[in-house]
């Protein structure tokens, strides 16, 4: 938009310029999205990781259930043996 001013027969080119600014502030929704992708894949872990260390637990029980098993038994023979010796 130009206005064209004349005053006393001289003629001049005014230019009327508007500056516009513009503010997005439409960015919150997407780090939303990613902050709660994020958490889901911290949660996913941490089952993962709970149920991994649940394993290993019932892994350790069961070996020193039968290393017991086998201690009693041992104690068993050798108590056969004491007593067929005599």
């Amino acid at each position: 938009m130009a206005d064209r001013i004349v005053e006393d027969g001289v003629a001049t080119d005014r230019a009327t310029h508007t500056t516009v600014i513009e503010r997005r502030s439409g960015g919150g929704a997407g780090m939303t999205l990613i902050g709660l992708a994020v958490l889901i894949a911290v949660v996913i872990g941490a089952f993962y990781l709970f149920n991994q260390n649940a394993r290993e637990n019932a892994k350790t029980d069961a070996v020193t259930s039968a290393a017991s098993s086998v201690g009693d038994a041992a104690k068993d023979v050798g108590d056969a043996a004491k007593d067929a010796a005599k």
